[in-house]
């Protein structure tokens, strides 16, 4: 496609700004995922504003770090007072913080770039693909679970909130089907490759 006929899209335009040279074949290939696992529009657009984010530092020659500041702007939890610290930081050095995050992107404008402007297609994923994403998606959750019961547990404890000893967190995530009374924890349904209703 020519660049003519090219639809105009913030990224481009973001790209071109910053000359981050290379950033577009580098997010075809993550999200296609040539010989690799494929990443998330979400996980490409975060990648995108971090170095969209670099650039600007580096052209301003400030000597921060990447990945808090951009958490400053950007995080949810972050109070408002330190990111107004590091708003005026930035601004000190010349960078207008506002002008900045209007060039960050979303997962959209990511997928209107790579489909409309580059013509990228992603491949189906094959059902194993799927079943072992799904599968890993699931175990992380469960550790996750695990994990934040810990923690909520180990301080309630040490706050003299909770009385308990040593302990363990056990996290058992079952499926039962209605239809063929089947119960398997989530890791053997995976496993196996289904439940009984083909039998």
């Amino acid at each position: 496609m020519s660049d003519d006929s090219r639809p105009n899209v913030k990224v481009a335009r973001v790209i071109d700004e910053y000359e981050l040279d290379g950033l577009g074949a580098e997010l075809e290939r993550l999200w296609v995922g040539d010989g690799e696992e494929s990443r998330s529009l979400r996980d490409l657009a975060d990648l995108f504003n971090r170095r969209v984010l670099d650039a600007a530092l580096r052209d301003a020659d400030v000597q921060r770090d990447t990945g808090q500041t951009y958490e400053a702007l950007t995080g949810d939890d972050v109070s408002e007072g330190v990111r107004t610290q590091v708003v005026r930081a930035l601004e000190d050095r010349g960078v207008d913080a506002d002008e900045l995050t209007a060039d960050f992107v979303s997962h959209q404008s990511i997928h209107t770039y790579l489909t409309e402007y580059r013509g990228a297609e992603k491949a189906e994923p094959s059902d194993e693909d799927v079943l072992e994403r799904s599968e890993s998606t699931v175990a992380r959750l469960r550790g996750r679970l695990e994990a934040v019961t810990r923690n909520t547990l180990e301080s309630l404890r040490d706050g003299d909130r909770l009385t308990l000893g040593d302990f363990d967190v056990l996290v058992d995530v079952r499926v039962f089907c209605a239809d063929c009374g089947a119960d398997y924890p989530v890791t053997d349904l995976f496993a196996r490759g289904g439940c009984d209703c083909d039998d």
